[in-house]
Formats: C-alpha cells, structure tokens, sequence
C-alpha cells in the first residue's frame, strides 16, 4: 500500500522521554479524508501508554486523540467533506461496523473489538496505530468529526475525549432541567462534567476532598460544592442525586457517594477500572440504586456534543503548550498542575 512519510512525536519505550520522529501515514483511499492537524489535547492515556503503565503498548507510541485539524485531501469516493474543512478525530478510528453495538451507533462497545487511534492493530499498513502528536493523519470518513467554526479550536480538542466520556452518560441518563447531577472530582474530565451537566439544565454538585476548589467549581457552573471528607456536609445530600459520575482515577471508596444517590440513581465510573482494593458495601444498593461504568461515546454522540458546543458555546479550560514541552506536561499532568487540559499547538511541529 502507498505511504507517505510525516513528521511526529513519541517513543520507542517506555522509559524513553518523547522525541521528534517520523512515521508512515497510508494514502488516502477511496473513502478516506487527510487531515492537516492544527492541535491536539493532552490526555491521561497519552502519558500511561507512552510509559506502558497499563501493559501492552507496541512501541513506538505516537500519542493523541484529542485531534482537530483542516482537511488537505479526500478520496474519490468520499462525500462528507471538503478540503479546508475544520474537523476532528477522537479516540476511534474504526469498528468493525456489523455488530449489534455498532449498528446501534456504540462503536465505543464494538463486540469485535474498535481500532483506536494509536496503540491499535493498523488494518491498512499493517503495525500500529498513530495518534495526533502529527503533522498529519489520514482516517475513514465515517470516523471524523464536523467542527462548527464558531469554537475555540484548541479549546474544542479535548471534548473529543474528556469530553465525549462525561457526555455520553449525561445523555445516556437522560439528564436535564430539574436533574440532580454531581460530579465527583474536579479535573479534566471533572470540569467539562460540570459545563456539560449544567448546560444541560441540571442542578449541578461537585465532591471535593478540598474546598479551594468550590471557587474555581463555581465559575465553571456548579451550583454546590460537597466537602466529601466532611460528614455534615455528606449527611446533608444524602438521598439527593439522580445521577453521580466519578471522574476519579484511582482506586477509592465510593460508599460514602452511594448513600447521596436517590432511589433509582446511578453512579457512572469514568475514571477508574480495576480492582477496588477497598471493598465498597453494598448495603446501599436496597434503595434501587445502581453502579455502572461508561466509557467515551459513539460516533453519532460525538458529533451531537460538538454540535451542542457549537449552540452553548462550552468547550474546556486549556493552557497550549508547544510539541517540544510535552514531557514536562506530562511531569505536571501527574501533579495535577494544570487547568484543565494541555493542548498542544500542532504547528510547532514544524519548529
């Protein structure tokens, strides 16, 4: 298959900071759209897969999949863009589009297993996926996304990731005016679950284990914050909440938040999946209430939140970082040193 050569960033191990590189990108096919990438977000993945943290990463890791960019190039056969047209590409890249989940616009859920974008098994050249740490990518028409022109275009990056996560269980759970909705930490995923919740119309409650962070949560649109180490403070929401996501990404108790769900609520786990060293009771579940987990969205969904952008004007907090800085951004990612995303100005690549 023809290929052409770009220039990138990323490693090849994981204990190998990332580095200017170049990688193979296939050629457009009939139904494929090029994309010049103009930013990229900054994600917790990149970090954790850069330095094999979860195991399994194929070397080398090119990062991203918060991408937005201009399309350069489309395939005879493609109809769903033009050249110039300001797009995105999240965290997928294909399904295989049959199943009972991708034919219900779950591609997220694909039962036969969804290419993500990097760090995927590359059906075309073979390999691994590349992510948007690039000048460049090239991806299936049906996996890239419409920007409305109207947003911050480096602000929009990391909707397709942190966004897409909180959003997907605030449309699965219906919410809207009148919902009770709480956000359990105020981070990347934390700050977007907050702007969303409330553009929504809910009546929006972030947890916190620190109260200096109730300022910051009310200026994004939280209309209470919960001390969560304060019992007065638990005591007083308990039985409250249609609906609790937890963005934490560490293992935790989430007792404590079971009790402030409603009868019939549910608390979404976004942020962390593994083993709960801390066992949680399950004493609360009587009151018909539910833990689940969620996982980014669909296509479809995507799309509906970039349009919903578009209309309320939310996108995320950033601070734009230049490619070369990336390490450090991932050293103060760690930290929690920054508000709220990284996204990474594409064209110092070319520095």
């Amino acid at each position: 298959m023809d290929s052409f050569t770009v220039k990138a960033y990323g490693t090849v191990a994981q204990d190998i900071p990332l580095e200017e590189m170049h990688i193979q990108r296939r050629e457009v096919l009939p139904k494929d759209v090029e994309i010049e990438i103009l930013y990229c977000g900054v994600c917790h993945t990149d970090l954790h897969k850069s330095r094999n943290d979860w195991g399994g990463s194929t070397y080398p890791v090119v990062p991203g999949h918060e991408i937005v960019g201009r399309v350069t190039k489309v395939g005879k056969e493609a109809l769903k863009y033009r050249i110039g047209d300001l797009v995105a590409v999240g965290c997928l890249v294909d399904s295989c589009r049959t199943c009972p989940n991708c034919q219900k616009d779950l591609e997220q859920y694909c039962l036969n297993g969804f290419t993500v974008t990097y760090g995927g098994t590359d059906k075309h050249l073979g390999g691994s996926t590349y992510g948007g740490y690039a000048e460049k990518i090239v991806v299936d028409e049906d996996f890239v996304l419409k920007v409305p022109e109207n947003v911050d275009a480096a602000a929009i990056a990391p909707v397709l990731c942190a966004g897409i996560t909180v959003w997907s269980p605030l449309r699965h759970w219906k919410v809207g005016e009148g919902s009770k909705v709480a956000i359990i930490g105020l981070g990347g995923l934390g700050h977007m679950g907050i702007k969303l919740a409330k553009g929504l119309g809910a009546e929006v409650t972030l947890f916190s284990r620190s109260a200096e962070k109730a300022a910051d949560a009310t200026r994004l649109g939280a209309d209470h914050v919960v001390i969560s180490t304060s019992d007065t403070d638990m005591k007083s929401v308990a039985g409250k909440f249609d609906l609790i996501i937890d963005t934490v990404p560490y293992d935790h108790d989430i007792t404590p938040y079971m009790h402030t769900l409603a009868t019939d609520g549910t608390l979404v786990l976004v942020g962390y999946f593994g083993d709960f060293e801390k066992k949680f009771s399950t004493l609360p579940l009587y009151m018909r209430r539910s833990v689940v987990g969620s996982v980014i969205g669909g296509i479809a969904e995507t799309q509906e939140l970039l349009d919903f952008c578009g209309k309320t004007g939310i996108v995320s907090d950033i601070e734009m970082i230049d490619i070369q800085n990336v390490n450090e951004a991932f050293e103060r990612m760690e930290k929690g040193d920054v508000r709220y995303r990284f996204v990474i100005d594409m064209k110092s690549l070319k520095n």
